[in-house]
């Protein structure tokens, strides 16, 4: 029952963890008003009142990816910046952090990217992302998770046939990623190798399905994971 803080309850995946965690009392989700990753003076007081032993630090600006882009400063404030505030935190009250990241910061050529195999982040998304883990890297005591997760239901009226990936939904990592928060290093999360449009199919049989040509929309045709780690811890 030891205290946990989690940046990003609002988002996607933190709705999903905090409907199936709600009889919880130890976890705390703080709006970005009290917790603001850009405000080190603000977090510092709420980590001060809680006194937790973990964070868990979802919050970030992902979509839309064309974002990052046109407002590179927001992503570099939140995604790099307020990361960083967050891991000097971590250290100056020894918690433990445990970060999200992205399969997007490998290349996307050959696939089956292991945890130590060279990185190449494809888009700005991804690079800022890459400079949070540079951050948290430095932290002993933390874990980054590199995910391929979406929505469920799949959102798209289509999915295109040869683009492969890791996906999970959310409501399937939120089930067991409680069994990860001990772990320390870099996993990566995600589910088994198969076409985006294999993955929608199984639960939307009128799921259209699309190619993509390569060099369109700027998406990595194989960003696939190798993640034999995660089904080890499993």
């Amino acid at each position: 029952m030891k205290k946990m803080i989690f940046t990003g309850g609002s988002g996607k995946f933190g709705k999903v963890f905090k409907r199936l965690n709600f009889k919880r009392k130890n976890i705390y989700y703080p709006s970005s008003n009290i917790f603001d990753v850009t405000n080190l003076k603000k977090m510092e007081r709420f980590i001060k009142k809680i006194k937790p032993k973990y964070i868990i630090h979802s919050a970030a600006i992902s979509r839309p990816m064309h974002l990052h882009k046109k407002k590179i400063e927001r992503s570099i404030s939140t995604n790099i910046i307020g990361t960083s505030n967050i891991v000097k935190l971590c250290h100056k009250y020894k918690i433990k952090l445990i970060y999200f990241s992205t399969n997007y910061v490998y290349p996307f050529k050959k696939g089956n990217y292991k945890e130590d195999d060279p990185l190449l982040p494809f888009n700005n998304y991804a690079w800022s992302k890459l400079g949070g883990e540079c951050a948290v890297q430095m932290l002993k005591n933390s874990l980054i998770l590199r995910i391929c997760m979406t929505e469920k239901p799949f959102v798209h009226k289509y999915a295109y046939s040869n683009l492969k990936t890791n996906f999970m939904f959310h409501e399937d990592l939120a089930k067991i990623f409680l069994k990860l928060i001990n772990k320390k290093g870099i996993i990566n999360i995600g589910g088994p190798v198969q076409s985006v449009y294999s993955f929608a199919k199984k639960n939307n049989k009128m799921i259209k399905k699309k190619l993509i040509k390569i060099g369109k929309n700027n998406l990595p045709l194989n960003s696939t994971m190798n993640i034999w780690k995660f089904k080890k811890i499993l």
